[in-house]
């Protein structure tokens, strides 16, 4: 059933009938400029933080637990340079 204006709270729909009658963007109220910027640097840095992580704890000579197979040291590096690239735009993005 759809609700409409004469609802027991007549305050329920006033936000939602706000917005539309605005006839504003999706994209002013998400900001998603911002937000891409922000996903962008959110992702290179967490690419950069594990991978790096992965190759400090296998200079050090630990293993994961549990886990086979061996460190694949040019994905890792290949992953931090990608995370690094990815790090940058993002945060150029951002202070542009």
């Amino acid at each position: 059933m759809p609700r409409t204006l004469d609802h027991p709270h007549p305050g329920y729909l006033s936000p939602v009938i706000t917005i539309l009658q605005a006839n504003t963007d999706i994209q002013e109220i998400l900001n998603l400029d911002l937000l891409i910027k922000q996903l962008a640097l959110a992702l290179g840095l967490a690419m950069v933080l594990g991978n790096g992580y992965a190759i400090y704890k296998n200079r050090k000579g630990d293993k994961p637990k549990d886990e086979e197979g061996d460190f694949r040291k040019g994905r890792a590096y290949w992953l931090l340079g990608v995370g690094i690239l990815i790090s940058a735009w993002g945060g150029i993005s951002l202070a542009a």
